[in-house]
């Protein structure tokens, strides 16, 4: 993984570049820091090009990277298919290669299209004076962009910084929905910035993804977009999403505030199809994780311990993260470590009110525990939220699993002050440019999950630990294709599967802008890398080939209908009670929310990201 950066301007004018810019790329890439300035006068412009290295693969190798013809990368992402990398090379080198070798537009999309894992790049071909740069298909690296009109400079870069004033607008992410070239010598004489789009497509005889509205409501002020004039496109690299409508499904919710238990699993019907695809699911997961936990720099040769893991996992005890803990259980070897983030923020005490004798005046915000069942009772530490009780629960199914793993159970606790004092120094710059309660309460959540700083408990004593492993998996992507949000439920309640079909075409379609950048920017803060299996694309590939009553079956109460192949998948791999715990998001299974303003939505735009 890298920080990667590029100011393109149509003058030779000496820019000074921003500082705080400059020291969140660096901490994305702690390894090796370069620059490489490419000037021309005939056409004018030059380009500044700055990445930050973080070493994951193979040799050690500096960028930005120019070759003999005089062209130049930047790359920030992995390859885990579709482009044969050998263990002992490394993946910005091979791309590097492959793109010089390329002659023709054609050729340069035919080989992105080929590429199979996360990626974010800006490329300067020389010949043809052409600046390509874009994310992949999914949008599971940041890349932003912006445009100053005053002195003709467009910049690219992973991460920007958050500023008071009319400036604070300017950066938008770059859509993730295709690539983009600038002819420079087009905008040298024209003295104004147009993109040609490269759009992806599901095959030639389909239309272009559907990306213009996107590109046009984030193209920087001053700048244009249009689709290039060939008509070239890249080749989508995960079929499209099943349509398919049940002739009759029973869409009557049955028990609907039941509590479920992992028996009732078991005692579904389990057909020849959905057994097929249960274990199919497995397969491709599997092999998803595999590619993610293996792909690893070498170690040195000292002697394994419980505190140099080389995997973390996003951990709240819920079915995403323990499907891909027992996963990743499988491709490690036992004797190495797997760090489990486990995130909680201080839950907040009420003052003393003077109470009726006659009647007791129950606190709403009194602190809670909440049980697997759903159940609550009282708890005396003020970091026992619902994610670290389902935490710890999932801990002991997994050391039944697997009793020779050391699993590192990381109890991460922030107060109110740490959370506000963080925000305002990092926090901030690395969401923007979204902007609302939701991502100010995902974004701290996770940039303090990732920092991998609490305590592990051994031998009944708790002592403090830090996360060594430089690589993350999380569990996004898993509701957003098997239906695990509310929303899911309330769609197909009111629109049957038609409705829920369209609403899981949109989730897919805005991952990229709603979560995927923001987290890539947050966990990369680090120096570490988020890595993302459920959005591996051999896995998003098999669940859009599957009917949507196959993924989930929202008839059946809360904790099973929902992810409903995914919580068959975990009782096949020999998870319990976690298989049916009901879906609880990030901020409030965190208790993040309960912080601050309890009268926020969702939706808002967040004061607190606004910096001073």
């Amino acid at each position: 993984m890298c920080g990667i950066f590029c100011l393109l301007s149509l003058s030779l004018t000496q820019f000074e570049s921003d500082k705080t810019v400059y020291e969140h790329l660096k901490r994305r890439g702690p390894n090796l820091s370069q620059n490489l300035t490419v000037r021309s006068t005939k056409p004018c412009y030059q380009c500044v090009f700055s990445a930050h290295v973080l070493h994951l693969r193979g040799l050690l190798t500096p960028q930005p990277v120019e070759d003999s013809r005089g062209n130049a990368l930047v790359w920030n992402g992995e390859i885990f298919g579709g482009v044969p990398v050998m263990p002992e090379e490394n993946d910005t080198a091979v791309v590097s290669q492959r793109l010089s070798s390329c002659s023709s537009s054609t050729e340069i999309l035919s080989f992105l299209s080929t590429v199979r894992g996360p990626w974010g790049f800006i490329y300067y071909q020389k010949a043809g004076d052409y600046l390509w740069f874009g994310r992949d298909f999914l949008g599971r690296r940041s890349l932003l962009w912006k445009f100053d009109a005053e002195v003709k400079a467009l910049t690219l870069t992973s991460v920007a910084a958050h500023c008071a004033g009319p400036a604070a607008s300017a950066w938008q992410e770059v859509p993730a929905a295709g690539v983009y070239r600038i002819d420079l010598k087009a905008v040298s004489e024209a003295g104004c910035v147009t993109f040609e789009v490269y759009p992806w497509a599901y095959g030639e005889n389909c239309p272009f993804y559907s990306c213009t509205q996107a590109i046009l409501e984030s193209v920087p002020s001053g700048c244009t977009a249009v689709l290039n004039r060939s008509g070239l496109a890249l080749t989508s690299p995960v079929c499209p999403l099943n349509t398919s409508i049940p002739e009759s499904l029973n869409q009557e919710e049955i028990h609907p505030n039941a509590h479920p238990c992992d028996q009732d699993l078991e005692h579904l019907p389990a057909g020849k199809e959905r057994g097929e695809a249960v274990n199919r699911l497995i397969d491709v997961l599997s092999e998803a994780v595999r590619r993610r936990v293996q792909a690893l720099p070498s170690q040195d040769n000292s002697a394994p311990s419980n505190d140099n893991a080389r995997i973390a996992i996003l951990f709240s005890g819920g079915i995403d993260s323990m499907i891909l803990a027992a996963l990743a259980d499988h491709h490690i070897p036992a004797h190495q470590p797997i760090d489990l983030l486990n995130v909680a923020f201080k839950l907040q005490v009420p003052k003393k009110q003077k109470v009726s004798a006659k009647k007791p005046v129950k606190h709403k915000d009194k602190p809670t525990e909440c049980k697997t069942d759903g159940t609550e009772s009282l708890t005396s530490s003020p970091f026992d939220v619902p994610d670290r009780i389902t935490g710890r629960a999932g801990l002991k199914e997994l050391q039944q699993l697997n009793p020779e793993r050391w699993w590192n159970f990381v109890e991460i606790n922030v107060t109110k002050e740490e959370l506000q004092k963080t925000r305002q120094e990092r926090i901030s710059h690395l969401v923007h440019p979204l902007d609302t309660v939701l991502d100010d309460s995902i974004g701290c959540a996770v940039w303090f999950a990732a920092r991998g700083a609490g305590f592990i408990t051994g031998d009944g004593d708790q002592k403090p630990f830090t996360s060594s492993a430089k690589v993350i998996l999380t569990g996004i992507g898993a509701d957003e294709q098997l239906a695990g949000y509310s929303r899911h439920r309330v769609r197909f309640k009111t629109s049957g599967h038609q409705g829920l079909i369209q609403e899981l075409a949109m989730e897919l379609a805005r991952i990229p802008s709603r979560n995927l950048g923001r987290d890539d920017r947050v966990i990369g803060d680090h120096g570490k890398e988020a890595r993302f299996p459920y959005l591996d694309e051999d896995v998003v590939s098999y669940l859009n080939s599957l009917p949507v009553w196959e993924k989930a079956d929202l008839s059946l109460p809360r904790g099973v209908g929902e992810k409903l192949l995914l919580r068959l998948a975990a009782r096949q791999l020999g998870l319990g009670q976690s298989a049916v715990l009901p879906k609880r998001a990030m901020q409030f299974g965190s208790r993040i929310a309960k912080m601050e303003d309890h009268r926020e939505r969702a939706s808002d735009k967040c004061t607190r990201l606004l910096t001073e």
